[in-house]
């Protein structure tokens, strides 16, 4: 096969065969099933439903593939027909908590439904206000996400916040074995099992952890074999307190998914993202999260580790997320099959995330780096960083805020840096050419 089929094959509309696009799809779904399935986990012990815990991971699961697939086809301006695998959003799980014990589940996915519907309206208007999203601003949104992000794959590595063995040695260890695995996939591996050096990593990771007494499938034999999630178990009710802080929170998700999008463009095709694929992606991430609502599922958007999954392997097919969509559904279908995947060890995932989200701060220096950096825009990004980054991590800072404010501008740091950077690069004179500080440049002269 000439090189040039061999990379259509993986393009946008490419279609792998089954035999490959089937492990690729998996790869994803392994990917993102521990953060999908921990959101509900979360939020129900939070509110005191923790009978309600099954059930709800069938219905995120559900909404999950469902919202994968609406990303994957698009159909008119709905989707960005890119391999976004969606899931649900970690962002609303303090504001959800809140809403859920004031309101009851109803009040809660009652404002999920109207912020989906809100985010949805607000996807038609990104092409005018793409101005304010040039590549140092979504550079810093997306080097922000992958910096957020790595203490969190460390947390994984460790297995698992809340572990009562968190950081003993035999997770730094399995870990360890599934980051090696990976790499050596990764280098010396050819075809597919180079492509799929994450998912083969994952495996070996899993497998090695069952002997050591690392994986309890006592939930695998206790789960039923075939289960639907019933619509609207809980009903709809709606409150203004609730809907606007959720309405803010979806723009935030808008943000992410802005970030999410010119990442897999860039680290997948070497390119800006187009205002379809931004308008579509962000008008689907409501749509999707409206069809949660509807399920029973908290909001959803784009999964910032299958980004860096794309950016390893450089696979834009399209075909393998919309299996990786089926495969959840199916899993929310067959519950014994999803908590096969549920009981797979923190630590095994944390291997292959030191990988996934490392690139996604990778691919935002690359982006900011695709145009010369003058003194400018040093000054914005550092700026930008600081806050956006230093606040994330320490939320604790806000606390003369009202509790509304922290939970928008603290957790992630991500809205920080957005403003900040949009902000900066809307106010800031540009200097001429002559005078800016070209990196690329730079890097030429010393090597």
């Amino acid at each position: 096969m000439s090189s040039k089929a061999l990379t259509s094959v993986y393009d946008i509309d490419g279609k792998p065969p089954i035999k490959e696009a089937v492990p690729l799809a998996f790869q994803h779904v392994l990917a993102m099933f521990a953060g999908n399935v921990t959101v509900p986990i979360v939020v129900a012990r939070g509110i005191g439903v923790d009978g309600e815990i099954g059930f709800l991971i069938q219905c995120a699961m559900l909404a999950a593939g469902i919202a994968t697939l609406i990303q994957a086809f698009k159909i008119w301006k709905l989707g960005a027909k890119l391999p976004i695998v969606m899931g649900t959003s970690f962002g609303f799980v303090s504001t959800g908590i809140i809403i859920g014990n004031t309101y009851g589940l109803s009040g809660l996915l009652g404002a999920c439904l109207i912020g989906g519907i809100f985010e949805a309206i607000l996807g038609f208007f990104i092409k005018p206000l793409k101005k304010f999203f040039p590549p140092i601003v979504t550079g810093t949104v997306l080097l922000t996400i992958g910096l957020y992000l790595l203490p969190t794959g460390i947390n994984y590595v460790a297995g698992g916040v809340g572990n009562p063995e968190f950081g003993a040695f035999k997770y730094l260890a399995l870990a360890g074995v599934t980051l090696v695995t990976i790499v050596l996939f990764n280098q010396f591996g050819k075809g597919i099992v180079k492509m799929s050096a994450i998912l083969l990593g994952i495996i070996v990771g899993y497998i090695v952890a069952i002997p050591f007494d690392m994986v309890d499938f006592t939930r695998v034999a206790n789960a039923n074999w075939f289960g639907f999630p019933t619509p609207l178990r809980y009903g709809l009710s709606f409150h203004w307190e609730a809907i606007s802080a959720m309405l803010i929170l979806y723009i935030v998700t808008a943000v992410e998914t802005v970030g999410d999008i010119s990442g897999i463009t860039i680290g997948g095709a070497g390119r800006e993202a187009t205002d379809d694929e931004l308008s579509g992606g962000v008008i689907a991430d409501g749509v999707g999260s409206i069809i949660g609502a509807f399920f029973n599922a908290l909001p959803n958007t784009s999964f910032s580790q299958n980004v860096g999954i794309i950016s390893f392997t450089k696979v834009m097919s399209t075909f393998v997320v919309k299996i990786g969509g089926v495969i959840l559904i199916l899993a929310a279908l067959v519950p014994k099959f999803g908590e096969v995947i549920a009981v797979m060890p923190a630590s095994v995932l944390g291997g292959a995330a030191v990988i996934m989200f490392g690139s996604i701060a990778v691919m935002g220096i690359k982006l900011i780096s695709s145009q010369p950096l003058g003194n400018r825009e040093v000054l914005i990004l550092a700026i930008a960083l600081c806050l956006g980054f230093g606040f994330g991590t320490v939320p604790n800072a806000l606390n003369a805020f009202p509790q509304s404010v922290q939970n928008i501008f603290g957790g992630s740091g991500i809205v920080i840096s957005f403003f900040v950077t949009a902000i900066l690069n809307a106010i800031l004179p540009k200097e001429d050419s002559k005078d800016g500080f070209d990196i690329g440049k730079t890097l030429d002269h010393s090597a």
